[in-house]
């Protein structure tokens, strides 16, 4: 029985619905607005809004305010208290914990039954479909998914509430079918140390048939690593003859592209990417030729998008998914099925494409430097480092950058703390490749590096080997989805690596 022929033509007909996006864009997010709205009227944030008497997107934008976390923060703490129809209806159980980047304080972005159902789950059954559609010859269900997940916990000792990564929830509620096609075992999967979990995943996974994976790139990485050291062999493909594809999301890839390309060197191997975050599920890699994300549109989340040269003003226009163009940078905004209304998510993206409407990621709201007025976003950085290092034969396995604002020479300069999976010769020439690469990329930052006046050339600082494995264990964040900021406009972060690299 070929159970990956059964599965593409069963899935065959939801190809079908997706080619809607490319003309239906906007009547399908009428349609999205009219069900959030019409779900939540009777919820107590349905009615302060008054959702009941919202026939129209202008109704809807005149009624209900832009929010952040905080502006949430109350509800949902009620809500993971058993408190019912607050925010969305019923009783809400389950709660991503996020923490966006490495804040300590985190968030808990209330998960509903519908979330994880039309949002979460769907993304992923779809990312299977369009996988499945671009690759006839694929074999994936002829052996397992190797599923990276997180860890989870009681919520406040209620009864069936939980709360943690947003993996861990979708592996404890996962369907049993798609069970049986998944690795490790669940108690293996749902460890909260990562360090165990790492070694236990590798044993168990050793002598299976993988033939996908599905996690977050540093981590998943983390975990080949050990798979190799146990095998013995040189690349993954020995181990694992049948594997075809890593389904990837969380951080940007770039960086870690060529150090799977050199673990996995079958001509067979694809990459897709997702946009899969606590707050849903919001877009997948539907061409492998084009890095550009498919937006979802009937996810039940409603788009809206903030030009980010207005972002922080005190009434930026806000744009519905009609009113998006290409080659502006937004911040994304999103209402959704679990209760997160016009919720500025922390994400930026850039269309390049409204037939359908396709994106990439370019940052978040706050990872950038904008010190000294360059706006640099960590769009332009993964391209100057992936550029960098293809000239070099480097390889990078974390970065964070920050700005110096003025050293005893009073110099100012971007000091990047790079930790390398394969050192450049010559680290000089590394910082030259980055620094011309950023100018090329970004008019801003050229302008404020001519002739060093404002910025001068930016710094390269090496950092040891697992340092920043060491900072996430530090702060109780090694492995599920934490991520340290790319970019910062403070220092904040990096002297507290710094110290860490000289400890």
């Amino acid at each position: 029985m070929n159970i990956t022929r059964i599965a593409r033509n069963f899935l065959a007909p939801r190809l079908k619905e997706l080619e809607r996006y490319a003309t239906k864009g906007a009547e399908i997010q009428a349609e999205m607005l009219k069900y959030l709205v019409q779900g939540a009227k009777d919820t107590e944030y349905g009615r302060r809004h008054i959702f009941g008497n919202t026939a129209s997107y202008e109704n809807f934008a005149a009624n209900v305010p832009l929010n952040t976390y905080d502006d949430l923060r109350e509800c949902i703490d009620r809500m993971r208290h058993g408190e019912a129809d607050v925010l969305w209806p019923g009783v809400v159980k389950w709660y991503a914990k996020s923490s966006g980047t490495t804040n300590d304080k985190s968030k808990f972005i209330p998960v509903s039954r519908e979330g994880l159902r039309h949002t979460h789950y769907q993304g992923g059954t779809d990312s299977v479909a369009v996988y499945l559609g671009n690759n006839p010859e694929s074999r994936m269900f002829d052996g397992k998914g190797l599923i990276l997940g997180g860890s989870h916990s009681p919520n406040y000792n209620l009864t069936g509430s939980l709360v943690g990564d947003l993996s861990a929830i979708l592996i404890e509620n996962i369907n049993p079918i798609v069970n049986l096609k998944r690795v490790p075992k669940k108690e293996t999967a749902l460890l909260s140390d990562f360090e165990l979990k790492r070694d236990r995943i590798a044993r168990e996974t050793l002598h299976k048939n993988v033939t996908n994976l599905s996690g977050v790139p540093s981590w998943m990485l983390s975990v080949l690593t050990r798979v190799m050291e146990l095998s013995g062999k040189e690349h993954l493909e020995e181990v694992w003859p049948n594997i075809e594809v890593f389904f990837h999301g969380g951080v940007a890839f770039t960086p870690y592209r060529r150090q799977y390309e050199q673990l996995i060197t079958s001509p067979r191997m694809h990459y897709m990417e997702t946009y899969n975050a606590s707050e849903g599920f919001f877009g997948l890699q539907s061409n492998p030729a084009d890095p550009s994300l498919l937006l979802m549109l009937d996810y039940g989340v409603f788009y809206e998008f903030i030009p980010m040269d207005e972002f922080g003003k005190d009434n930026p226009t806000v744009l519905p998914l009609e009113g998006v163009t290409t080659g502006v940078n937004y911040a994304m905004v999103i209402s959704t099925p679990c209760g997160l209304w016009r919720y500025i998510i922390g994400d930026t993206v850039k269309f390049t494409s409204t037939n359908p409407y396709k994106f990439v990621i370019t940052g978040r709201t706050k990872s950038f430097i904008n010190a000294f007025g360059e706006e640099l976003i960590v769009d332009n950085a993964e391209q100057g480092l992936a550029d960098a290092c293809r000239k070099t034969g480097a390889e990078v396995s974390e970065y964070t950058a920050a700005p110096v604002f003025m050293d005893g020479d009073a110099k100012c300069r971007h000091q990047w703390l790079i930790e390398f999976a394969k050192e450049p010769e010559d680290i000089g020439a590394f910082a030259m490749l980055l620094d011309r690469k950023l100018q090329e990329l970004n008019s801003d930052y050229e302008a404020k590096r001519y002739k060093d006046i404002t910025l001068q050339h930016l710094e390269i600082v090496k950092a040891r080997p697992g340092l920043f494995n060491d900072w996430l264990k530090s702060k109780g964040k090694l492995g599920g989805q934490h991520k340290i900021p790319r970019l910062s406009n403070n220092r904040d972060i990096i002297e507290q690596m710094l110290r860490f690299n000289n400890a």
